[in-house]
């Protein structure tokens, strides 16, 4: 059963990478499982063993997250923007008791109150989820991705960036692609992946997967770089990276609102209906990660 609480748990950390404004740190934080993700990353090589325990179902959820949710995403965000967006925003505040707790628990062990350090690195760190959340990149609409030596190169280092994000809480790796002008076609050569998979279509297979490999190199190296960066916040300032951490979770909401332009919903003829249905999941889905963080895993 524990295992398929952590392929689930990892479904939801897939769904919420490729929502823009979604961090799948942010879900990893409210599900109760970043501490144990960023260590069975780090100690990946000493204690493989542990360290699989976590990572393979976790990746199993997370890789059927991504595939399934990819050819929702358009059609959620299109026409049922405000209730998606809400339904997220349940989930990641369900994690937020759990989350002050942790922070609170680490100030006890440090023997210090709160002070104007962790109040400075909250408003930081909120400040930059909402600075990136207004940024506007040109060129963000690209839909597809042209196959040569040089975006091989390029898709790496894309990879390296947007997975970065994708580790620490409260920074949406989607929103970050989106910002660089990857994020669509991204999506696209994931679901055209599949699309030629399923069609045995080799030259468009060749053609995906030149694009989605380097970019998944990429993505493992820096999910790897920014683990060690994390364990080592975790381990010699665990109150003040917790302050941060819910700066950045906290943000979360705006950036969710802001880059699905979901408040729009409300001027529709739907908005009484979508803002129902809205508070409706928000609070399921609130109760839902607030389930799911409180369960123990045997990491």
């Amino acid at each position: 059963m524990s295992y398929i609480w952590m392929i689930l748990k990892g479904m939801l950390m897939g769904i919420a990478n490729i929502i823009p404004g979604v961090s799948g740190g942010t879900m990893a934080v409210s599900l109760g499982i970043y501490d144990d993700l960023i260590y069975s990353i780090t100690h990946l090589a000493k204690n493989w063993k542990k360290s699989m325990r976590v990572l393979l179902p976790l990746g199993i959820g997370l890789v059927l997250g991504i595939i399934g949710f990819s050819y929702l995403i358009e059609v959620l965000l299109s026409q049922y923007t405000l209730p998606t967006a809400l339904a997220f925003i349940g989930l990641i505040l369900g994690g937020i008791p759990i989350l002050t707790k942790s922070f609170l628990l680490a100030l006890r062990q440090d023997k210090k109150n709160i002070s104007f350090s962790h109040i400075a690195l909250f408003l930081v760190f909120f400040a930059l989820v909402v600075g990136l959340a207004l940024i506007q990149a040109e060129g963000n609409t690209m839909s597809t991705i042209t196959l040569s030596f040089g975006s091989i190169i390029k898709m790496f280092f894309v990879g390296v960036i947007a997975s970065a994000t994708m580790v620490v809480p409260g920074v949406s790796g989607s929103l970050v692609l989106m910002v660089l002008g990857y994020y669509y076609g991204i999506l696209n050569s994931v679901t055209g992946f599949f699309s030629a998979l399923t069609s045995m279509n080799m030259e468009q297979l060749l053609h995906y997967t030149g694009i989605l490999f380097p970019f998944g190199i990429g993505v493992l190296a820096g999910i790897f770089l920014i683990s060690k960066l994390i364990e080592y916040l975790f381990k010699n300032q665990p109150a003040l990276t917790y302050s941060g951490i819910l700066g950045l979770v906290l943000a979360s909401p705006f950036a969710i609102l802001y880059n699905t332009n979901a408040l729009a919903d409300l001027q529709s003829s739907n908005a009484v209906l979508f803002l129902i249905l809205g508070l409706l999941f928000a609070g399921l889905c609130f109760l839902l990660t607030y389930y799911l963080g409180k369960t123990e895993d045997p990491a």
